[in-house]
């Protein structure tokens, strides 16, 4: 049906910065909107950020990466960013791409929310 791949994950100094891709395929018909997630060692997922991509891509980021994370779209790749500067060791984490889409499935449309396996991004010295 619907599966999305990140990229850009690693290992970077505290203040460096990474620039994380989510990209959908398959029967993606639309997508509504995009967002990130991220799930700590000892820590509940939480939501980093989304962005609308049916209307005027509106834009919505978690109080403690407000400043340091922007989150942006290419609708015509499927695909959303997460550009992440002056990175802490706080922000290390599993990131996982999340999509809300429409989707072909049996030539019938399907409201679908999915999930992406995760990248790791670890910040240390």
């Amino acid at each position: 049906q619907v599966q999305l791949l990140e990229s850009g994950g690693g290992l970077v100094q505290p203040g460096g910065s990474l620039r994380l891709s989510c990209t959908a395929s398959g029967t993606v018909a639309s997508i509504n909107a995009m967002g990130w997630y991220r799930q700590a060692p000892g820590k509940q997922r939480e939501l980093v950020a989304r962005i609308e991509f049916t209307r005027g891509g509106s834009t919505e980021y978690a109080d403690s990466v407000k400043g340091r994370f922007t989150i942006s779209r290419d609708n015509a790749k499927n695909t959303m960013y997460l550009q992440m500067n002056s990175l802490k060791p706080e922000d290390t984490a599993v990131y996982y791409c999340n999509a809300a889409v429409v989707a072909v499935v049996a030539s019938a449309y399907k409201y679908l929310e999915v999930w992406g396996q995760g990248t790791l991004v670890t910040v240390s010295s």
